[in-house]
């Protein structure tokens, strides 16, 4: 491929890295060729086109889908853009593809997660589950009625369209974004006038979409015009998995030690750690019901609730003061959980659902309602004396967990099939981390060698894990120490070490596919050192003094560089008024929370903590700045005065990149700039986000999707 080429841009990467260049560029043609014979493309003449793609063909029929972008679409005559056009095609093929069992499209195979967050975040359920809004409307009512700014506006009527008017200026999300996780989002960098305008409003549902990334949440298919819009089932499946990760936040056994007891010594303890809440939440379930002597095991929160005997026995064992006899006996699964909700009413458990929601089987309402019992009588001993798991953390402890959190979030927006729980348990059978590398080096894994989970011999693993450290190596990574015998034995510090280089070929391969290429540079990759001089060389521009020595310059503490780099790149930005100096410890932790939250605002979607750019972690610093980066550079056309000088392979790129690996354990001498993300088509979810390009002028619109 030529320096100068260019392929088909989708404004949004997390969209874009679901399609490689080839299939965005043959359905581009397809689309044009559609708009040019009709005048515009609508839900009366896009059927036909879309019945003969890939995954549809002789799957569904054009009244199908018909049907199917009328829910999305009402008005026949409204026009459907190339953007919206993918949404609906990737939305309709995961439809498709879970009702006829199959995987999904990709390279990859289509593993199902059992995990609430994957299950739940297919925005196809366009058929709009009144009892789950009128669920999540209760919840929003509950947590937020208090809120300065909202409390005029609630509480919401659960029956009209009042929840979906009310998410178009974007605050009620970020707020509850903050319930679920609070401090995600600097309150600060959150536009909270009566009447926003249009770039005002973009904005806040950038800074959402970024910040639900940054928790857990997979956006891949919502895009900030959605949000503006009020599209029901998108704001709804984005409403679910903000609850469910509130809900289910003690699920772990680092906020609730007494889950220990659920397990017995042999169990390894990484193992323990890395279970999904979802997990944890039905061993919980059972370990009670089994004590109780109930005989059946619950797997599920549908089907195998629906009697509702399960519960019966279930607070019977947690609140016998509040569980007659009559509930057992009862024949009439209807009456059962009615009494059953009763008695939970007593635990003061909100409702989440109501008697058929759970004759019914409704998943995410039984899942809500089992985790509030957990959350007000969780029935596990408060003796902590065995409980020493985490006591004794040291600060390699402390900086690995932030990091593991880093790639973990990064990974789940990348729209990879698998969910992780937990990196350095999830990636000891080398599947996900082929999966990783498919998204950032498209054709690079071979299928054909690869097992996917379950997968119960262990060299299989190990062929997945050699296969990874073979991909590496012909990336131009630093591998010296590692082996895939060491992913398969979870060696921590060797790991983080991989997935950083993998994170910054990421970026690094984002920023040479948007760079100005000036005659005669042939194609010179972008280095470390580029990103220090750009971003130096934007501050100085803009009239300020801040510089920045490298990606561990301990000056970098205070933010105050950060804030003007962002100020400069987007002079609206950042107010001023809030800035503290950074002296105190306090201040800086401010300034960092705040950087945070703006960057993600603008359309960034970083993964770093406030104790990153406080601490000067070199990495998440370096993560920081390309993205800010990426951002500048693919808003503004670019001239050759945009991009940096080409440094010579300086001191940054290997010295710095030998650095950071060194940290790690890993003789890494620095991974080859090429490095961070091979691709614009696939990788892209890690940097900046969405379609926000569409919805507002382009000098003030932020771009961006997904995630904290």
């Amino acid at each position: 491929m030529s320096a100068g080429f260019v392929g088909v841009v989708v404004s949004d990467p997390s969209l874009q890295g679901q399609f490689t260049q080839v299939e965005l560029r043959s359905l581009k043609a397809k689309f044009l060729s559609l708009k040019r014979d009709s005048g515009h493309v609508t839900t009366k003449n896009l059927p036909g086109m879309m019945k003969k793609l890939r995954g549809l063909n002789e799957v569904v029929s054009e009244e199908e889908i018909a049907a199917f972008l009328s829910d999305s679409y009402p008005d026949n005559d409204q026009e459907i853009e190339f953007e919206s056009f993918l949404r609906e095609y990737l939305n309709l093929q995961a439809k498709v593809s879970a009702k006829v069992g199959g995987g999904g499209a990709g390279g990859g195979g289509g593993k199902t997660s059992s995990s609430f967050l994957k299950s739940s975040t297919t925005t196809l359920l366009h058929n709009l589950n009144q009892a789950e809004k009128s669920s999540y409307v209760a919840h929003i009512n509950t947590y937020l009625r208090d809120d300065p700014f909202l409390k005029k506006y609630l509480p919401i009527d659960p029956a009209g369209n009042q929840l979906f008017d009310l998410i178009r200026d974007g605050v009620l999300l970020c707020k509850l974004i903050n319930v679920a996780v609070p401090g995600t989002i600097d309150e600060r960098a959150i536009n909270k006038k009566r009447v926003l305008n249009p770039w005002e409003r973009n904005e806040n549902h950038t800074l959402c979409l970024n910040s639900a990334k940054a928790i857990g949440c997979t956006v891949v298919n919502i895009g900030t015009q959605d949000l503006v819009e009020g599209r029901p089932h998108l704001v709804l499946g984005l409403i679910s998995q903000i609850i469910k990760i509130q809900l289910l936040a003690d699920l772990n056994l680092k906020k609730t030690p007494q889950l220990v007891e659920l397990f017995d010594d042999s169990k390894d303890i990484d193992e323990v750690l890395s279970l999904s809440p979802e997990k944890m939440l039905l061993r919980w379930m059972n370990h009670h019901l089994k004590k109780a002597g109930y005989k059946k095991t619950v797997n599920n929160f549908s089907s195998d609730v629906k009697d509702g005997e399960a519960y019966a026995y279930l607070l019977k064992a947690l609140a016998p003061e509040h569980s007659p006899e009559t509930t057992l006996d009862t024949k009439d699964p209807d009456e059962r959980a009615k009494m059953v909700l009763e008695q939970a009413e007593k635990l003061d458990c909100k409702r989440y659902l109501t008697p058929k929601d759970i004759t019914e089987g409704s998943a995410n309402l039984n899942l809500a309602f089992v985790a509030q019992i957990f959350q007000h009588r969780n029935g596990l001993t408060s003796d902590t004396k065995q409980v020493t798991l985490t006591q004794t953390a040291t600060r390699d402890d402390v900086l690995l967990s932030r990091e593991e959190r880093a790639f973990r979030m990064w990974i789940n927006s990348l729209g990879v099939d698998s969910y992780v729980n937990s990196v350095f348990e999830d990636v000891r059978n080398g599947w996900v981390l082929l999966e990783v590398l498919d998204k950032v080096s498209p054709g690079s894994v071979n299928w054909k060698l690869a097992s996917k989970p379950p997968i119960k011999l262990p060299f299989r693993k190990l062929e997945n894990c050699n296969q990874v450290v073979k991909i590496g190596k012909e990336l131009k990574f630093s591998l010296v120490n590692l082996a895939g015998n060491d992913i398969v034995q979870g060696n921590k510090k060797l790991i983080v070490a991989l997935l950083w280089q993998l994170m910054r070929f990421n970026i690094l391969q984002l920023l040479n596919k948007l760079r100005f290429h000036p005659q005669g540079s042939q194609g010179k990759e972008i280095t470390d050192a580029d990103i220090l001089n750009w971003a130096n060389s934007k501050v100085k521009a803009s009239g300020r003094t801040s510089q920045m020595e490298s990606f561990k310059d301990k000056s970098l503490s205070n933010g105050l560089f950060f804030l003007e780099l962002l100020s400069a790149v987007q002079p609206r930005v950042v107010n001023w008024k809030v800035v503290t100096k950074g002296e105190a410890d306090e201040d800086k932790k401010l300034n960092a929370t705040y950087i945070i939250s703006v960057a993600r605002k603008l359309g960034c979607s970083v993964f770093l903590l406030p104790e990153d750019i406080i601490e000067v972690n070199q990495k998440m610093i370096l993560t920081l700045t390309a993205s800010i980066m990426y951002w500048s550079l693919q808003k503004q056309p670019q001239s050759q005065s945009e991009m940096p000088e080409q440094s010579e392979p300086s001191s940054l790129t290997s010295d710095a990149a030998s650095d950071i690996a060194s940290e790690d354990g890993a003789s890494t001498t620095a991974p080859s700039e090429s490095e961070e993300v091979n691709s614009l088509s696939d990788g892209m979810s890690n940097l900046t986000t969405d379609d926000a390009t569409s919805n507002a002028p382009s000098t003030e619109n932020g771009n961006g999707v997904a995630g904290s």
